[in-house]
C-alpha cells in the first residue's frame, strides 16, 4: 500500500473571516484539554481499524491550529508515531496564523515535531487585510515569515488574489515582495464568494463587487510568470513550489491516495472491507466531541465508494494537478479504464481546442485547461 496521510482538524479561531466557508468556530474559550483528549481517541480508534500503515504525511488544518498548545501536538504526533510507521522524511504540517502571540509559539510547535509551517498572511497590503477580515497587519506577517524561516526547514504561505478592486499591476507588485520572502512553496488562491459567508451577503447587495473574469486570467497568469521569476513552478491550479518542496500531503489528495481525517468534520477516503469508503465526521465542534466520549469517534457518515464515484472524484482531483492522472494509476484506484469515466466526444473536442493533453502515460490539463477546469470537468466526467 501508499504511505497513509493524516489531517487533524483544529476548529476554532479567534474570529471567522467573512470569505471563510471553512468549519471554523469561534470561542471565547477553547477547551484545549477535552479537545486534546477527543483527537486522540478518535485517532486511536481509526488506526485500530485501518491497521499498521505507513506514515508518509501529517497536517494539522482548521481553524488555526497555532492556537492549540504545543503539548496537544506532540501527544497527537507520539500517538500518530506509535499507532503507525512514520516514513523516514515523514512531512509534518502545521498551519497558523501570522499575529505577533501565534508567531512566537513557532519554535515551540517545531519543537513538538513540526518541520513545515503554512502561514495564512493572504495578503501584504494593511486594506486588504481589512477588508479580509484578518487579525494581523502586512507588518506582522513580514515579521512572522522572517522568523519562521529561521525556525523551519520547509515554509509555505498563502495569499489571496482577485479581490475587489484588484489590478495587474498592484498585484505584480504584491507578488514580489511576498515572493522574496518565500522559502520553498506558495498557495495563491482566487477570491470566490462561497455560499453562508458574509462576503456572499454583501456580494448580493452590491457592495462587493469582483474582477471580472477577464481581469481574473490575467491576475492567474501574472501569478505563474513571477513565481517563474523566483525558480518556483505552478504544480497544481493555485499551488507554486521550488522543485521537491511540493506538500506530499495535499499531493496524497490530488493523486487521489488513501487519507484519515480526524477532528470536526473532517472526511477521510480509506481502504475498509476491501473497498474504499468515504468517511465524515460531525461538525459542530461540542457534539463531536460529545460522540468521541461516548462511542470512541465523531464520525457521522461512512459511504463505500462506487467505481463511478472514485473515478469522478479522481479526475476532479488530478486534473488540477500539472502533472495530470496517471494512466497506469486509474484504474488500480477506481476500478475503472479512464474511456469508461469520461465523455469520448467531450475528450476529442478538448484535445482539439488545447484543453487537455493526452500522452500515452497520462491525461493532463494544459494552462489554457486549468483556466477553465470548473466548466471543462463538468462536461468532460460522466
Amino acid at each position: 500500500m501508499e504511505p497513509l496521510a493524516l489531517y487533524i482538524h483544529w476548529p476554532f479561531c479567534l474570529a471567522k473571516c467573512p470569505y471563510c466557508d471553512f468549519n471554523s468556530h469561534v470561542r471565547e474559550r477553547i477547551p484545549q484539554s477535552r479537545f486534546r483528549d477527543a483527537l486522540r481517541t478518535e485517532l486511536a480508534w481509526e488506526a485500530a481499524r485501518l491497521g499498521r500503515r505507513r506514515l508518509g504525511s501529517v497536517f494539522f488544518g482548521g481553524g488555526t491550529p497555532s492556537l492549540m498548545e504545543p503539548e496537544t501536538v506532540a501527544l497527537l504526533l507520539e500517538d500518530a508515531f506509535r499507532l503507525f510507521d512514520p516514513e523516514p522524511d515523514i512531512e509534518i504540517t502545521l498551519e497558523a496564523n501570522p499575529t505577533s502571540v501565534e508567531a512566537a509559539r513557532l519554535a515551540a510547535f517545531r519543537d513538538a515535531g513540526v518541520n513545515r509551517a503554512s502561514l495564512g498572511v493572504q495578503s501584504l497590503d494593511d486594506a486588504a487585510l481589512r477588508m479580509l477580515g484578518r487579525e494581523h497587519s502586512a507588518k506582522q506577517a513580514i515579521a512572522a515569515l522572517e522568523v519562521a524561516r529561521l525556525i523551519f526547514p520547509r515554509l509555505s504561505f498563502d495569499l489571496i488574489y482577485a479581490r475587489p478592486g484588484h489590478d495587474a499591476a498592484s498585484w505584480r507588485a504584491e507578488l514580489r515582495t511576498a515572493l522574496a520572502l518565500a522559502a520553498d512553496h506558495l498557495s495563491l488562491y482566487q477570491l470566490t464568494i462561497e455560499p453562508g459567508t458574509r462576503f456572499e451577503t454583501l456580494h448580493r447587495r452590491g457592495e462587493i463587487v469582483l474582477p471580472d473574469p477577464e481581469t481574473g486570467a490575467e491576475l492567474y497568469d501574472i501569478t505563474e510568470d513571477e513565481a517563474a521569476r523566483f525558480g518556483l513552478r505552478p504544480y497544481e491550479v493555485s499551488n507554486y513550489a521550488m522543485e521537491g518542496a511540493e506538500s506530499r500531503h495535499n499531493l496524497a489528495y490530488w493523486r487521489y491516495g488513501d487519507y484519515v481525517g480526524i477532528g470536526p468534520g473532517a472526511h477521510g477516503r480509506i481502504p475498509l472491507n476491501h473497498g474504499l469508503v468515504a468517511t465524515r465526521r460531525h461538525r459542530a465542534p461540542e457534539p463531536w466531541a460529545d460522540r468521541v466520549e461516548r462511542d470512541g469517534h465523531g464520525t457521522v457518515e461512512e459511504t463505500a465508494l462506487a467505481n463511478d464515484d472514485k473515478a469522478r472524484e479522481m479526475l476532479l482531483m488530478g486534473l488540477r494537478l500539472t502533472e495530470g492522472i496517471d494512466l497506469a494509476r486509474f484504474p488500480l484506484r477506481t476500478g475503472m479504464a479512464l474511456d469508461q469515466a469520461i465523455d469520448p466526444d467531450v475528450l476529442a473536442q478538448a484535445i482539439e481546442a488545447g484543453y487537455l493533453t493526452l500522452t500515452p502515460d497520462r491525461l493532463i490539463a494544459t494552462h489554457e485547461g486549468r483556466l477553465r477546469l470548473d466548466s471543462l470537468l463538468g462536461a468532460l466526467v460522466r
